[in-house]
């Protein structure tokens, strides 16, 4: 093979690709320390892409889809690579909203109509943000806290692994990460720490921004 086939080749099985961070590993310390940042998006992030482009790599009608549609109807994937796509597809879809989710001095509650959801929903943003808190510490063993919109509503639940409510018909607006290398280098098993350190960087403007795209 020459060097202008193997380039192609090369070319052909990047269909997915880390997404730029927007701010540095260090920007959400104290809550997210530095290191886990490196290491979680510059090692665990990077093996889901590329396990991804692996899986879809002698599938060219399926390289073009987006992750949603990807993750959207598992079936009708090749039974040969369906787990593959759900696994490191899905990590690679969870994470890249996940980094979104999060900024620089974020935290505190929310706006505009995403806020007015919220309360219509759950009462109040207290009442919300206990129960996330809960799913996500309640999630046993490996998984994600979720807040999505379907058919219009908005919803909260946890998924195991790397699901997410694509799978199912949703839109998530907020995620957050409680597999243990999200936060066991800082806060080793204690996972309600990280959950209640969280909510300081969680980005509402971005949360916003999800929720009118999911309910226009």
């Amino acid at each position: 093979m020459g060097p202008l086939a193997k380039r192609m080749k090369k070319e052909k099985t990047m269909a997915h690709h880390l997404p730029p961070l927007r701010y540095a590993f260090d920007d959400l310390e104290p809550w997210i320390d530095a290191r886990t940042m490196e290491i979680h998006y510059g090692k665990h992030h990077n093996a889901y892409v590329t396990n991804l482009n692996k899986a879809l790599d002698e599938y060219e009608d399926l390289r073009d889809l987006s992750m949603e549609g990807l993750l959207g109807d598992l079936d009708r994937l090749p039974e040969t690579i369906r787990t593959t796509v759900r696994n490191h597809g899905g990590g690679h879809h969870n994470h890249a909203l996940f980094w979104s989710f999060m900024k620089k001095g974020g935290g505190g509650e929310p706006r505009g109509r995403v806020a007015d959801a919220i309360r219509s929903t759950f009462g109040s943003f207290e009442a919300f943000q206990a129960r996330f808190s809960q799913a996500a510490i309640g999630r046993f063993g490996s998984g994600w806290a979720w807040l999505f919109v379907r058919q219009g509503r908005l919803l909260l639940d946890s998924t195991a692994n790397q699901d997410t409510p694509v799978m199912n018909g949703g839109a998530p607006v907020l995620g957050l990460d409680v597999w243990e290398h999200a936060y066991y280098l800082k806060y080793q098993n204690r996972r309600a720490d990280y959950v209640n350190a969280w909510w300081n960087v969680v980005d509402w403007d971005r949360v916003e921004e999800l929720y009118r795209l999911a309910t226009k």
